[in-house]
């Protein structure tokens, strides 16, 4: 039994190379069905953020080196990319897969360390691979182990104290720009978890005025209900985008949905008063090249780093504690692998065996039913069943081998101290 974990994050490939390896959310549930198809029936996660993109694979036929290569190949053609992924790809096997996994679902491996939300995307792609049909045993108890892991992580350490999100961090960033935020309009694009997040933090230093921008207008409206704000569709946003001091956006659109050319017309309608603009999401919501704009500050996830640093203090000492709590689960997690496979290997030992026997079995009693001689058969069926089943320990015997005391190991196995 094979199982890697196979990605790229934000510490190993820049913003351009993340939005190029990126999956849409409704299309995961395909995605994880053909590559677990490609990879010859392996279990398969997927996992795709605004600072990640990762593989998860189980697999009883290939080799973990097998299924690095598959996999990349499988993402190169897939993304039709150019450019070569090796240096930008990390891949752990086995426990250290494990651990891996664990570690992203309690925000230790995250931008912002300790972050919550990265564990209700995970469960939500752990959910969409259940839909798909891709995960089966071995992943079904990783994922539960895992969540367990995190949510031990959660309540026994202070890792989620002193909120440090990107949402956050982009609030904290604005507070650099605008000394009052009781006069501004703050248009949100997007209305997943990240953007309530930020309208939250926000409605918290006393910003009042709040536009919701969503492809489904119901969406916008239940978010704009809660925080008191406008609800428009996506199509509206260059009729109201010259109204916000500030546009946060994070949608799962795989192209920009605000473009240099709508700012800009934006920008002469609020006479060349300041925007301040926070592209949260992979791929980018924003052209980037509205960032060469006079009077436009644009920030994008990578630049939200420095940011986020000036709050990580607080949180190393928990991390540290956590890493603790992550290897306890980690070891329960391996010692159920061995214990299923100790159980696989009694399983195929006895079915090789039982096999053996009642193919010798069928094999005298056809003797028999052509008039052989009972005693005889008898004789011929105990001679080839002990033949058949000493061959192998007998091979091993025979052989040279300084590493192992096969000879000690036969008499264990066989009980002949007995």
């Amino acid at each position: 039994m094979s199982l890697i974990a196979l990605g790229i994050n934000h510490k190993t490939a820049s913003l351009a190379v993340r939005e190029k390896v990126a999956f849409a959310d409704h299309e995961l549930g395909e995605i994880m069905a053909e590559l677990a198809e490609a990879l010859h029936q392996s279990e398969v996660a997927v996992l795709s953020t605004c600072n990640r993109v990762e593989f998860y694979v189980s697999s009883d036929q290939q080799t973990p080196e097998q299924l690095r290569e598959q996999l990349l190949h499988w993402l190169q053609v897939k993304k039709q990319l150019q450019e070569d992924l090796h240096s930008a790809i990390y891949c752990h096997d086995e426990d250290k897969a494990v651990l891996h996994l664990m570690r992203v679902a309690s925000g230790l491996d995250s931008m912002v360390l300790g972050e919550p939300q990265i564990l209700g995307q995970l469960k939500a792609s752990y959910q969409k691979a259940r839909r798909a049909g891709t995960i089966n045993q071995v992943m079904e108890r990783l994922f539960q182990k895992t969540f367990s892991a995190a949510k031990r992580v959660r309540h026994e350490t202070d890792i989620g104290t002193n909120p440090v999100s990107v949402a956050y961090a982009a609030v904290s960033l604005a507070k650099h720009v605008f000394a009052d935020f009781s006069k501004l309009t703050v248009m949100y694009v997007g209305a997943g978890e990240t953007i309530e997040l930020a309208a939250r933090h926000l409605q918290q230093q006393g910003v009042g005025n709040m536009i919701m921008a969503n492809r489904t207008l119901a969406n916008a409206q239940k978010l704009a209900k809660e925080f008191n704000g406008r609800a428009i569709g996506l199509e509206a946003i260059p009729h109201y985008l010259s109204q916000a001091d500030i546009v946060i956006s994070s949608t799962g659109s795989m192209l920009p949905i605000i473009g240099k050319g709508m700012v800009e017309q934006a920008v002469k309608e609020r006479r060349r008063k300041s925007m301040f603009m926070v592209d949260l999401a992979v791929p980018r919501d924003i052209e980037s090249s509205v960032g060469k704009l006079d009077d436009v500050y644009l920030y994008t996830v990578d630049d939200l780093e420095g940011v986020i640093q000036e709050n990580m203090q607080a949180r190393q000492e928990a991390a540290a504690e956590a890493e603790h709590i992550l290897r306890d689960f980690s070891e329960e997690f391996r010692q159920w692998q061995l214990g299923r496979q100790k159980h696989d290997t009694v399983r195929e030992l006895q079915q090789k065996y039982s096999d053996i026997a009642n193919n010798e079995l069928q094999r005298a009693k056809a003797q028999l039913a052509n008039d052989g001689d009972p005693e005889q058969v008898m004789e011929q069926l105990t001679h080839r069943l002990t033949k058949k089943f000493l061959h192998q320990p007998l091979v091993w015997l025979r052989q040279d081998d300084d590493e192992v005391d096969t000879h000690e190991v036969i008499r264990k196995l066989f009980d002949l101290d007995e």
